[in-house]
């Protein structure tokens, strides 16, 4: 539990506020990034932080986060084939995209404006006649876009994604606007779940293309000259845990095995777990199984639920920011 640094957090389970801790994930018993980067920001600065945390799962940037100057979500020629295909009517279609373009990104914006018109809510050590400055901004999303073959017909070819880059651009000059801080500092953590495309397995293989088009895109607004010094790209891929892969792979292998037994078989439910328990213990060493159990609590497109990767891209998230305010 740090005792400098405070953290309120908005999701679909409702607001938490309160010293940062483990818990402010995407469960009551969960880490996201928000951990490390906290502890190891207040290391660089310190001076008490508080840190406003907004976070729903499965938004894209496209529709969901869309920021006012991007302007309205258009369907391209190709949806708007498969909609007359589908005798789907057009009109209504294009209503319910209107109400859900830029609604969460609304929800942000006005969620930090509240939170910091009454900053002692949460932080009750909050001294008024010193003030605060609203310093950073991370930006830590994207699959739900990347998998959006529809918004993005190309993503398979170089600049597939460029309108998510574009759409990326306008966030960051909406939300400096929309929070009165042209010049917030903005981090942005490049997806990177399954770890570098340049170490993918043969079965990673069919969507390599893909990932690292979206990840250039992901990137890209880092290099325009009006965002040099004032935003930074962390690309998370550096963190991933290339054993925890391993491992899944082989307990995906072990799974397939007992399947294949379990075919032939008449098994009560204990023949099936002592068959279950004999055939780990042929294909996994002890340590092995216990580092698979204790290092994944999610799915890869989750970064495996892995404190030990979830944890080195909060403390990345920190160092750049700290880089971006120095």
């Amino acid at each position: 539990v740090s005792d400098d640094v405070w953290i309120t957090y908005l999701s679909a389970g409702g607001e938490k506020s309160g010293r940062l801790t483990a818990g402010f994930g995407a469960n009551e018993d969960k880490i996201g990034p928000e951990w490390t980067f906290g502890i190891y920001l207040q290391q660089e600065l310190e001076e008490p932080i508080l840190l406003i945390k907004t976070a729903w799962g499965g938004k894209s940037l496209n529709t969901d986060f869309r920021s006012p100057s991007a302007g309205q979500y258009e369907f391209n020629e190709s949806q708007l084939e498969n909609f007359n295909k589908q005798n789907k009517d057009l009109a209504e279609i294009r209503k319910e995209k209107d109400e859900a373009t830029g609604h969460y990104y609304r929800l942000t914006v006005d969620y930090v404006k509240r939170i910091l018109s009454d900053i002692k809510s949460v932080y009750p050590d909050y001294d008024t006649c010193e003030g605060y400055e609203l310093a950073g901004f991370v930006w830590f999303q994207g699959w739900n876009d990347m998998v959006d073959r529809g918004t993005y017909p190309d993503r398979d070819q170089a600049g597939g994604y460029d309108a998510y880059s574009d759409a990326l651009v306008h966030f960051i000059r909406d939300i400096r606007k929309d929070l009165s801080a042209p010049s917030l500092p903005f981090v942005i953590g490049v997806m990177g779940a399954g770890g570098p495309v340049s170490l993918y397995g043969p079965d990673q293989m069919r969507y390599a293309g893909i990932h690292q088009n979206f990840r250039d895109a992901m990137a890209a607004p880092a290099k325009m000259e009006e965002f040099q010094g004032n935003v930074k790209a962390v690309f998370t891929e550096i963190y991933w845990d290339q054993e925890l892969t391993a491992l899944r792979k082989k307990q995906n292998e072990m799974n397939a095995t007992f399947r294949k037994l379990q075919a032939d078989k008449d098994w009560s439910r204990e023949e099936a777990e002592a068959a279950r328990d004999k055939l780990r213990q042929e294909m996994f060493t002890e340590k092995e199984w216990k580092t698979l159990q204790v290092g994944v609590s999610n799915q890869e497109y989750h970064y495996l639920g892995s404190g030990k990767v979830l944890g080195q891209i909060g403390k990345g998230f920190a160092e750049a920011m700290a880089e971006l305010l120095k």
